[in-house]
């Protein structure tokens, strides 16, 4: 038997309908025997849009799907950006006593020791996470982009803010702020006003103790001044980026070109299979396709999307990074790990868009947006640090891929592909999300197949014609 025999065929295969013949099934209503055109003689009224419109039915269910839709992208997307400070919480940030200088009379440690305590007791909001590290230890975190910025006591501090009550005095002590702009614009410039203000609340508090002491009672209104803010704050960046990398966000735009290759790819690449294999009608313009059916089970049609969209990635993929880097002179290193990692994310997301799309047939695409980018976006930690986001949305960076992936891409980008920057992680997410993708679809897919769910094949409307 005809593969297609059971269902109409394209309008142009007059061979396997017959149309030719003036007996069997023809395409559309042409086909009809002689005893039906009694009924079916030719098309019915056409329908006017006024009257259409009258139906509350058929407002339904696009008005309730189009306004939680409109609602869930609102709360979603702006839930986790409104206000940053408010959820601000344990940001990573680093702090450095380099200072060398011995003690001053009458004081057990030296003053670079007292700020550092002060500054973690000062905290009271939980808004920062001070590690007490050595400035190598600093260093390496921020080449790591394991903080966000860091505050560095100098050497020299205590012996500069001594020097400062005498004729001595040459340069103020210095207390550095580091910023880390591969961490993102937004996390760095939070990280440096949490600093800055510390290191000028210590700068108060050191000048307050200097100008109630008795030595300088008698100091002139200049020096006085001096006194009362005794320390200069400087800030310089601690781990540079290229002056091509967005202020730190092209990590994150680049993900998401991964990300809507992948979902867009996977979608383009389910539809024009289904049209292919006769499942589905293609209409460009005015024109109209119905191709013969094929007949193939579900887990066989899964698995030729899933083989397509993984060679088809190759493409997608390498005009990403020839866009990006090649015409567009991202700064970008490692170029040959950043392609094979960039493949296997973009796959990876890929292969879970058909499976999704597979388990849920017509709303997959819904599903799919949802997973990978509606709920990714705001949990990626890319733009915004997840400790400025509330809860649920850090809830979600634990499982989501888009955090995953900017994880990835930021390490190869800045952080000089280290593993401990979250590229283990990364690959790691990467493989699980691929393993879960093909076990999800293929166990759909033969259940469907087992329970004998084969998929509907469209069918020519038959309209009745009204007697007079």
């Amino acid at each position: 038997m005809d593969a297609d025999s059971n269902h109409p065929a394209d309008d142009g295969d007059e061979d396997a309908t017959g149309a030719g013949s003036g007996a069997g099934p023809g395409n559309g209503d042409r086909g009809d025997t002689d005893a039906d055109r009694g009924d079916y003689a030719g098309a019915p009224a056409q329908a006017r849009a006024v009257a259409l419109l009258r139906r509350p039915k058929l407002w339904l269910v696009p008005t309730v799907l189009t306004g939680l839709l409109a609602l869930l992208l609102s709360l979603l997307y702006m839930g986790g950006i409104v206000n940053p400070n408010q959820h601000l919480h344990d940001l990573p940030i680093g702090l450095v006593n380099a200072d060398t200088g011995k003690p001053l009379p009458g004081q057990r440690q030296n003053v670079g020791s007292q700020v550092t305590a002060a500054v973690v007791a000062d905290d009271t909001s939980g808004t920062a996470d001070w590690r007490r590290l050595t400035p190598a230890q600093a260093q390496d975190e921020l080449s790591s982009g394991k903080i966000y910025g860091a505050l560095v006591v100098s050497r020299d501090f205590t012996d500069s803010l001594a020097a400062l009550t005498t004729a001595n005095a040459t340069v103020r002590p210095t207390m550095t702020v580091l910023t880390n702009p591969g961490m993102g614009s937004l996390g760095s410039s939070l990280a440096s006003r949490i600093t800055t203000a510390a290191a000028q609340r210590a700068s108060t508090a050191i000048g307050k103790e200097l100008t109630t002491s008795p030595a300088t009672a008698k100091a002139d209104p200049t020096t006085r001044l001096l006194l009362a803010g005794p320390v200069q704050v400087v800030t310089r960046v601690g781990h540079p980026i290229g002056e091509h990398s967005g202020l730190g966000l092209s990590a994150f735009y680049y993900t998401l070109l991964l990300v809507l290759a992948g979902f867009l790819g996977a979608n383009l690449i389910s539809t024009g299979v289904d049209t292919a294999l006769g499942y589905a009608d293609s209409e460009i313009g005015p024109w109209h396709t119905r191709r013969p059916t094929v007949p193939i089970n579900r887990t066989q049609t899964l698995l030729l999307k899933m083989a397509m969209t993984a060679g088809i990635t190759v493409l997608t993929v390498s005009l990403v990074m020839l866009a990006t880097v090649a015409i567009l002179g991202m700064d970008a290193t490692h170029l040959p790990l950043l392609w094979i990692y960039s493949y296997c994310a973009s796959l990876a997301v890929g292969l879970g868009v058909q499976a999704i799309n597979a388990a849920f047939g017509g709303i997959g695409q819904l599903v799919s947006m949802f997973v990978f980018i509606v709920l990714g976006l705001p949990s990626s930690g890319a733009t915004v640090p997840l400790q400025a986001v509330p809860g649920f949305y850090r809830f979600l960076s634990v499982f989501e891929p888009m955090r995953q992936l900017s994880d990835g891409v930021r390490a190869i980008l800045f952080f000089d592909a280290r593993a401990d920057a979250g590229l283990d992680r990364a690959w790691l997410m990467i493989g699980i999300g691929a393993g879960l993708a093909l076990l999800f679809g293929f166990a759909m897919t033969r259940y469907y197949d087992r329970k004998g769910l084969d998929r509907l094949t469209p069918q020519p409307a038959r309209h009745p014609v009204r007697s007079a």
